[in-house]
């Protein structure tokens, strides 16, 4: 069972396991951590999250030496569009690997939409957008693409074999994402694209506490390379929820943003920390944990000014996800008589930080927080997430070896 040592004091430390949460939040009335997962839209979100977190994991096993950067909510929602094509059996698998079998939500396209129109509202500073891409040449059953189009807004873009689709397709993308993410599928479109879902999302969240010092050119720690120099933001008595788990070796920050947002940092003890124990550790369940029991004080906060942009093929790793033999017989039977197999999945995702916020940081501890000379300094290798606490739906998770590569 791990532990979260939440700070209380400069010297000392207090031990809480989930076990003992778990009692204390039976004690005291459960509304609160229940109602995250028995709502259709908490449920759901919790399901997609759980998606992300077995995704992400699967892209940095691929390469542990380089950052890796997705958006859960983006993917889920290409690959639940798609779902609507497929035979009952192909659907199964789908829903399998997108965690929905637990679901039991016969309104779950109603949910998701619902959900995702939560998630982009403009405070929140998320935007994604995903689409299918069709070969015409499939003959298309005119049914699906009117249920989708009914359903999510947006039809499937119909590929007529030209030059034309590559610019068609990336400037709806930077269309729906305010021209934040462009050129999210790459050039040139193979000619032989008959299937490709895909994938786009933007964040830039605002803080509640803006950071007074911000673009300070500071040493970044590298694990054997020698430091990078990056711009940071910095503010003395920030408040943010914070922890030690000591048997995942780092500290937790959880830094809150406008419209129920909130930016996780998990930051390794040491430059040459093996990630892989916390990557390990993330499900929706541990993180909901997580933001039940941190401790609320006031720190020296320091964090990058990044501007990450990401883009990759998905569909490697969605194979590995229990999607292999789907992907060998794509039974996408509501779509066309057709054999068809997908040629990637192209996904892309920009997100930024800045030190604006709506409020200034107070110069005396509050009723809620407790200033006890405290630091968080994320200035080496760390992983984030980015979460809306309502939902509680995993809108992008990433880990950054060097804010240069990204």
């Amino acid at each position: 069972m791990k532990k979260i040592v939440l700070l209380v004091g400069l010297w000392s430390l207090l031990s809480l396991s989930h076990a003992q949460l778990a009692d204390t939040t039976d004690a005291e009335g459960e509304e609160e951590a229940v109602d995250l997962f028995t709502t259709p839209r908490t449920k759901l979100a919790a399901a997609t999250s759980d998606f992300g977190y077995n995704l992400f994991r699967q892209l940095a096993s691929r390469d542990t030496k380089a950052s890796v950067f997705l958006s859960p909510m983006s993917i889920s929602a290409a690959f639940t569009q798609l779902s609507m094509g497929a035979s009952e059996r192909a659907e199964k698998q789908i829903y399998r690997a997108l965690r929905y079998h637990t679901l039991q939500d016969s309104q779950l396209h109603d949910t998701l939409r619902d959900l995702l129109s939560s998630l982009r509202a403009s405070a929140k500073g998320f935007k994604s957008a995903e689409r299918i891409l069709l070969a015409r040449k499939l003959r298309l059953r005119l049914e699906y693409l009117n249920s989708v189009e009914k359903q999510y807004g947006e039809r499937p873009q119909i590929l007529a074999g030209g030059a034309r689709d590559l610019k068609t397709v990336n400037d709806w993308f930077k269309q729906q994402t305010g021209g934040k993410v462009d050129q999210v599928v790459p050039s040139p479109l193979p000619r032989n694209t008959a299937l490709l879902p895909v994938g786009s999302a933007y964040f830039k969240g605002k803080w509640i506490t803006r950071f007074g010092k911000p673009n300070k050119m500071e040493t970044f720690r590298r694990d054997g390379q020698a430091p990078a120099v990056i711009p940071m933001m910095e503010q003395e008595n920030y408040p943010v929820k914070m922890g030690i788990d000591s048997d995942l070796g780092c500290t937790i920050a959880q830094v809150p943003m406008e419209d129920g947002v909130s930016m996780y940092f998990f930051l390794p003890d040491e430059v040459t920390q093996n990630l892989t124990l916390i990557e390990e550790a993330l499900t929706a369940e541990f993180v909901q944990d997580l933001s039940n029991s941190l401790h609320t004080v006031k720190v020296l906060l320091t964090l990058p000014v990044i501007k990450l942009s990401y883009k990759t093929n998905l569909l490697p790793s969605l194979s590995d996800l229990g999607l292999s033999e789907w992907l060998a017989e794509t039974d996408l039977t509501k779509i066309t008589s057709q054999p068809v197999k997908l040629n990637a999945v192209h996904h892309k995702v920009v997100l930024e930080t800045a030190p604006e916020g709506a409020e200034y940081a107070s110069t005396t501890p509050s009723a809620t927080g407790q200033s006890l000379g405290l630091s968080y300094r994320v200035d080496r290798p760390f992983l984030f997430l980015v979460r809306d606490e309502p939902s509680g739906a995993l809108l992008f998770i990433g880990k950054v070896l060097n804010p240069s590569d990204l």
